[in-house]
């Protein structure tokens, strides 16, 4: 597929989104490299934006350089932000609620504090990405050491869990681990594959960190 054609599949895309203004978001490809420009009112917009580029075929990488802008009566004072923050984390049980602190400047979140799984460092962003208000988040949730479980355990009980998975082409994923630390190598035929990948990788016991090579064609 050439660069125009991608980048008209794109803008389709996103125009068909219904929880995406796409009026004021840019698209430029090259050499399959999706970029996006412009302006959403909302942070869950702008990683919808991105999920929705990812849906198409032929997309090899995304470049995201969308803004967060909001109209004046819909900006949200920043102590406000954090106790909603606070409260839709304490409402996921599966994170706890008890070990996680929230920063609040200018509508970017900061998140700190302490976990028992990576998994649930990856949920605690993605419950308040959706709260209005959020201009962008930095997590900073660090995970609680314990024993380290043995490089090859994590990487038997990741290969199996990838093998278990229908929606999943494990032959062409490389699962490589040093000290807790994954790394996937190979390639997908879809984004969805990617971050399924990714996923169940960070959902294994003793995995500090997930570094996601893998590649889309």
């Amino acid at each position: 597929m050439s660069d125009k054609s991608l980048r008209d599949a794109v803008i389709a895309e996103l125009e068909w989104e219904p929880s995406i203004d796409a009026e004021h978001i840019g698209v430029a490809v090259d050499d399959g490299v999706v970029t996006l420009t412009g302006h959403v009112g909302s942070y869950t917009e702008r990683c919808n934006a991105e999920k929705v580029v990812k849906r198409v075929k032929g997309v090899r990488a995304i470049a995201e350089e969308i803004e967060v802008r909001f109209p004046n009566d819909k900006k949200t004072a920043d102590d406000q932000i954090a106790k909603r923050a606070l409260d839709v984390i304490a409402w996921d049980s599966t994170i706890p609620k008890d070990r996680i602190q929230v920063k609040v400047q200018n509508g970017l979140v900061t998140l700190t504090g302490e976990v028992d799984w990576f998994y649930q460092r990856e949920d605690a962003e993605a419950a308040v990405r959706k709260l209005g208000g959020v201009k962008g988040i930095f997590s900073d949730i660090g995970l609680k050491l314990k024993p380290q479980a043995r490089a090859t355990d994590i990487k038997q009980r990741i290969e199996t869990a990838l093998r278990r998975s229908a929606e999943v082409e494990s032959n062409s994923i490389n699962v490589s681990v040093d000290g807790g630390r994954v790394k996937l190598d190979g390639r997908v035929k879809a984004w969805y594959e990617r971050d399924l990948a990714e996923r169940t990788a960070g959902s294994a016991p003793g995995v500090i960190s997930v570094e996601d090579r893998i590649t889309v064609n």
